[in-house]
């Protein structure tokens, strides 16, 4: 008899919760996860040191949560997945243990945030959860900052990429046969999906048959997630529901805000073990000109 998984941590958490856990010593390893697309991959290290989370380790979006991609990007997308014993060793040594919990956060909307717990969770963490509202919310609320690098060094963790992982991740054949028989989900801003315009990719458009559903539209104006509720509604009309039978995927540009909306799905009751990644996304996909584009709406 197979020993029982530990049931995951709910995804979120707030800003008040995790200052009590900072303040009564049951303390999460804290990783700070900002990037911004279009910036240096130095962006994200600069603004962690005039200010981040006390405790936090910085960790690199482009060193340590992807793979370097091929030049011109190839069909695994701008951020194909990272190597597991490369991302354990970097989780190992910004502390992350197996029995501790951890917390993850970027600036504010959580779409950088949500590649590390989805990252964590595949690889076998049960206990990860991602700051709602990110750093914004944590300054918003009146929180102590912490400048420069930490002043104690990181203990090493213990942390081991576990089997070959728990999510399931789709090529461009896999996502084609979602869109066809399930529910492809484009989590690009609108105008990207209906092929307006495309500022990264040599092509313009989606995947046929996949149905827009913006990542934007997870979030309230400050960065925090609708109510578990309102994206349970919101799910529902794009056809996805806790109990969905049919095939269910996501992609976005590079693989990275796709993951915030299954994190997304996550709060709103739906099991992430149901949802698939794409992982090339569209910039795997558009890397090949002989792939089918659609344009326009649903």
């Amino acid at each position: 008899m197979s020993p029982m998984r530990q049931a995951p941590a709910p995804p979120l958490i707030d800003a008040d919760q995790l200052a009590a856990d900072l303040a009564c010593g049951t303390a999460p390893i804290l990783i700070d996860i900002r990037w911004k697309l279009g910036e240096p991959s130095e962006y994200g290290h600069g603004v962690y040191l005039r200010g981040h989370i006390p405790g936090a380790r910085y960790v690199s979006l482009d060193q340590d949560l992807a793979e370097h991609p091929e030049a011109p990007v190839g069909p695994r997308g701008r951020h194909p997945l990272p190597d597991p014993e490369r991302f354990a060793a970097a989780m190992r040594a910004a502390g992350v243990r197996a029995d501790l919990p951890v917390v993850v956060y970027d600036d504010g909307d959580s779409t950088q945030a949500a590649r590390a717990w989805w990252l964590l969770r595949h690889h076998g963490h049960p206990d990860v959860r991602v700051l709602d509202g990110g750093f914004a919310a944590w300054r918003a609320a009146g929180r102590t900052v912490e400048e420069g690098e930490p002043q104690t060094q990181a203990a090493e963790g213990d942390f081991r990429a576990s089997g070959d992982g728990l999510f399931t991740v789709l090529d461009h054949d896999g996502a084609a046969a979602v869109a066809a028989h399930g529910t492809l989900l484009d989590a690009r801003a609108g105008a990207r999906y209906r092929g307006e315009t495309e500022p990264i990719d040599p092509a313009a458009g989606h995947v046929p048959g996949a149905v827009s559903a913006p990542t934007a539209e997870n979030v309230a104006a400050d960065g925090r997630f609708l109510a578990p509720g309102e994206l349970a509604e919101r799910f529902a009309k794009l056809g996805v529901m806790p109990e969905h039978e049919a095939e269910v995927a996501v992609y976005c540009g590079s693989g990275v805000t796709a993951t915030h909306e299954i994190l997304a799905m996550a709060v709103a009751g739906i099991d992430p073990e149901t949802v698939a990644l794409y992982e090339g996304s569209w910039s795997g996909w558009a890397s090949d000109s002989s792939r089918p584009v659609a344009t326009g709406g649903d």
